[in-house]
């Protein structure tokens, strides 16, 4: 397992209007639990649908109110509401408020979550203005690295695996991996309490 910053790390997606707050790092749970603090801005919302393959996530709602989608049930968590997603299961979630919404967030086990998150920031302030190659390159890279955190939810996960090891390999064996490793090294993020 990669090292883990203090808690208090920051990460901010702009694209998505989502600020993460690093509460329990994986480092002091062993890897069991990464536990942070998500506040989405109006019209907020995760980059796309998603599956963990191998971790939970729970949300409890503390601010507003947010609209999630798990398997192909909808749902409007309040302040107070927890939403489980067990492994595996497709969701998606949006603020559904005009103000911020704010959430604890606890993913079992953490497995490389915290450089997921911050890589997807890193990725999300390149993507503007990027040619459909290099998104697709892009997201082989980040599928490839993150493949026990994150999976295609449409596809069986041995076949995303089938389809995007080769496109990433291709990738870097063509030098096509840059932006990706230059995204990786400069991503934005703090490590001081807020």
């Amino acid at each position: 397992m990669r090292s883990s910053p203090a808690a208090g790390r920051v990460i901010e997606n702009e694209v998505t209007g989502e600020r993460i707050v690093i509460r329990r790092p994986a480092a002091e749970t062993g890897g069991a639990l990464l536990v942070f603090e998500l506040v989405l801005a109006p019209g907020g919302h995760v980059p796309s649908g998603h599956a963990h393959p191998e971790q939970q996530e729970r949300f409890t709602v503390l601010e507003g109110r947010v609209r999630f989608r798990v398997g192909g049930r909808a749902t409007l968590a309040l302040p107070g509401d927890t939403v489980t997603v067990d492994p595996g299961t497709r969701h998606h979630f949006a603020n559904a408020d005009r103000r911020p919404a704010r959430l604890q967030v606890e993913v079992r086990p953490a497995l490389n979550m915290e450089e997921l998150l911050a890589t997807a920031s890193a990725l999300g302030r390149r993507e503007r203005g990027i040619g459909r190659l290099r998104q697709v390159v892009d997201l082989a890279l980040f599928l490839r690295e993150f493949e026990r955190e994150v999976a295609i939810p449409v596809l069986p996960v041995a076949v995303a695996r089938a389809l995007t090891r080769p496109l990433a390999w291709l990738a870097t064996a063509g030098g096509l991996d840059g932006r990706y490793r230059r995204a990786r090294a400069g991503r934005r993020t703090t490590d001081t309490p807020s």
